[in-house]
């Protein structure tokens, strides 16, 4: 895509007194939720001084008016294409409007000059089958990406040269992001806000919005049972009670005791309920713990890794380092140094 001038610094650069500036491209048909999704999310965070750490604008292919929407109303927006070519990031969100991108797979020739005015290097993500643009463009050739589990197929007999998780909630390819549908939208942008500013201001956010904080993007997008069965148990209790002992050694017999419940039954339950196996789950809270510690604490890293549960330092930074490419004293200087950086997530496939 070619460069636009710009006085703008470049995308993925260390945040300025200029904060990120994310362009939402609202194309007809958009769905007003996912529309919504990151003037949620990155219209909440702060600096220390109170600035905004982002600046979001809403922008179509056309000049500035009306979009129609797949509700009963349409949406008048006030920027037209040319707000991409200022963008640190842009965000795609789902569409129903069926047209050559959906049906054949090809860009229609606004699109196409909307998305020529993106610089390189500009940070490009998708909620749900907004993908399609992205896979329409040529972005995502020989690369992985994930959408909606209901569309998946459709999308990978599209566009076959796209490598095609539908077993995940979001996927972070470094300047290309995709995620799954509706709710996935809010943890990719939530992620996202994670990468470039730390787990506090992202938790905060979280906090905000009254969602999770963090659901890891390998998670699987369809869990048999997201809300359990009355009639049987579930596996809250033995969570929140690993999470108080997080510091401590934790084997899969302890949180099984904590609901009554075998090994067995307990690995099968958990896995229906959250998605992932104890494990893993365990893990991925305890790289949590240890984040946050770097992030807003002076302890050591010995004492980073005993209070998270790794033990020893060692172990930590081998899971930190599958889990983020980086080593714990370069997460610390990295979001203690300045307010956060760029951090390509390497596990979040």
């Amino acid at each position: 895509m070619p460069s636009e001038p710009s006085s703008r610094p470049p995308a993925g650069s260390r945040p300025g007194p200029e904060p990120h500036r994310v362009a939402v491209l609202a194309l007809d048909g958009v769905i007003p939720f996912e529309l919504g999704i990151a003037h949620r999310v990155f219209g909440r965070p702060r600096d220390a001084g109170g600035r905004p750490l982002y600046e979001v604008v809403t922008c179509s292919v056309r000049p500035p008016g009306p979009v129609r929407t797949d509700a009963d109303f349409a949406i008048q927006v006030e920027h037209g294409p040319e707000a991409l070519a200022t963008a640190d990031t842009v965000i795609v969100p789902a569409s129903y409007e069926r047209g050559p991108v959906f049906e054949r797979g090809v860009l229609t020739d606004e699109l196409a000059a909307a998305f020529a005015l993106i610089r390189p290097g500009t940070r490009i993500a998708s909620i749900c089958t907004g993908v399609y643009v992205l896979a329409a463009a040529g972005l995502l050739d020989g690369r992985p990406a994930t959408t909606h589990w209901a569309d998946a197929r459709r999308f990978q007999e599209l566009f076959p040269a796209v490598d095609v998780d539908a077993d995940v909630l979001f996927i972070d390819d470094g300047d290309l992001l995709t995620s799954a549908g509706v709710a996935a939208g809010i943890d990719l942008c939530l992620h996202m806000v994670r990468r470039d500013h730390g787990t506090a201001v992202a938790n905060d956010v979280a906090r905000r919005m009254v969602v999770p904080p963090h659901r890891d993007g390998g998670q699987a997008q369809y869990i048999e049972r997201p809300v359990p069965d009355p009639q049987q148990s579930s596996t809250t209790a033995a969570r929140a009670w690993a999470l108080a002992h997080l510091h401590e050694p934790i084997q899969l017999r302890d949180m099984a005791d904590q609901e009554s419940m075998s090994v067995r039954t307990f690995t099968r339950r958990f896995r229906e309920e959250a998605g992932v196996s104890p494990g893993q789950w365990l893990t991925r809270q305890r790289v949590e713990r240890a984040r946050h510690l770097l992030e807003t604490t002076d302890l050591s890293v010995d004492q980073v890794a005993e209070r998270s549960g790794f033990g020893t330092a060692q172990s930590m930074r081998q899971h930190l380092q599958a889990a983020l490419g980086v080593t714990p004293t370069s997460y610390r200087r990295t979001f203690r140094a300045g307010g956060g950086a760029c951090l390509q997530v390497a596990g979040s496939r």
